[in-house]
């Protein structure tokens, strides 16, 4: 397994019109609850992602969980609205991650991105973090969407900040070194409720192949988009990863993907799923 999405926390500071947000009882990981799926993780995974729902940067062992992750042998990655860098910014300076996201969806997500200082706090930060070796993305996932309108103010705000010719990459730009600016489709999250994809539609995904999810209360879900962990596969806390991932509810996802296949009705109303169906 390549990386885990680790929920350390799944509380928000904002409610954007993109997110699905979540119904589950909020809560924090405690330093002890940390250490112990950490461990179960370790040797697992590569990259570990603070981040399923909930702003990272609202758990105030943000900064401690990071140099703890590293010291496992962990690459750890944080994405953020980026509205508490200004704030809290210094902090993981000290203790900075492999890979920090900044999400940039424009102001029609929501009205914080639209204040004044934002961009220029997020885009700051970033060059600081990019000097400490840290690979800084800033994301515009909202290509299609209703926001995609105002991502020329994020564009000239970029190309202010770092003026060298970029460099195309796959999935957007190389703006200088260690610093991304990722493009990215709007998608529809998973949802029971959301219209199902035909029975006949080949789709695919990577989750249980290269990512699996762990929610705050250490429950294992295949990916970073079961925003309510419908897909629970098993408790992180209670049984090993391995032994969790030999489940028949997993192998059956993972041999359905295999097959181009979705097993679960979750999985048939993913809008992102959909971007692999070919």
């Amino acid at each position: 397994m390549e990386k885990a999405y680790l929920e350390i926390n799944n509380i928000c500071n904002l409610s954007c019109d993109f997110c699905h947000k979540t119904r589950r009882e909020k809560r924090l990981l405690t330093e002890a609850e940390f250490e112990v799926l950490t461990d179960r993780l370790q040797g697992e995974v590569k990259y570990l992602f603070f981040h399923l729902m909930g702003e990272p940067f609202l758990h105030p062992l943000l900064p401690q969980f990071v140099k703890r992750a590293r010291e496992k042998g962990f690459l750890p990655a944080i994405t953020t609205n980026g509205t508490l860098l200004a704030a809290r910014g210094e902090e993981l300076l000290a203790a900075p991650p492999y890979k920090i996201s900044i999400s940039l969806h424009a102001p029609a997500a929501n009205a914080a991105f639209a204040k004044e200082n934002y961009l220029p706090a997020c885009i700051e930060f970033g060059r600081r973090m990019a000097e400490l070796g840290t690979i800084v993305a800033f994301r515009l996932w909202n290509i299609g969407g209703a926001g995609e309108c105002e991502n020329e103010k994020v564009l000239a705000a970029l190309r202010r900040a770092f003026p060298a010719p970029w460099e195309d990459k796959w999935s957007g730009y190389r703006l200088a070194h260690k610093v991304f600016l990722e493009w990215g489709e709007e998608f529809a999250w998973p949802d029971l409720a959301a219209p199902a994809a035909p029975a006949d539609m080949p789709l695919f995904c990577y989750a249980l192949r290269q990512q699996v999810g762990i929610l705050v209360d250490g429950t294992v879900v295949p990916c970073c988009l079961d925003a309510e962990g419908t897909l629970a596969l098993g408790n992180l806390h209670e049984a090993p990863l391995a032994k969790i991932l030999q489940s028949p509810r997993a192998r059956a996802i993972y041999d359905g993907f295999t097959e181009h296949r979705a097993t679960e009705e979750l999985c048939r109303r993913c809008g992102y799923a959909r971007r692999f169906k070919k």
